[in-house]
């Protein structure tokens, strides 16, 4: 769970507490938030992972699209 946190991070994202064990991942590049649920020291669902990970894709292809514009 560690590692989610440290890449989303990493990426940009904001953190917002919400109930519980759960929080709240928002990019302001991105139109849906990722709701992690779970303590730290837990291990992520697949779930979860394929929704980071789609959710750091979708930033490449965005950083990479204005810079092929300008050319």
């Amino acid at each position: 769970m560690r590692e989610l946190k440290s890449l989303l991070l990493q990426a940009g994202f904001a953190y917002k507490p919400a109930k519980g064990s759960h929080s709240k991942w928002i990019h302001p590049q991105l139109p849906q938030a990722i709701i992690i649920a779970g303590k730290d020291g837990s291990d992520a669902k697949p779930y979860l992972e394929k929704q980071v990970n789609e959710a750091l894709e979708q930033l490449k292809t965005i950083e990479v699209e204005p810079e092929e514009t300008e050319e």
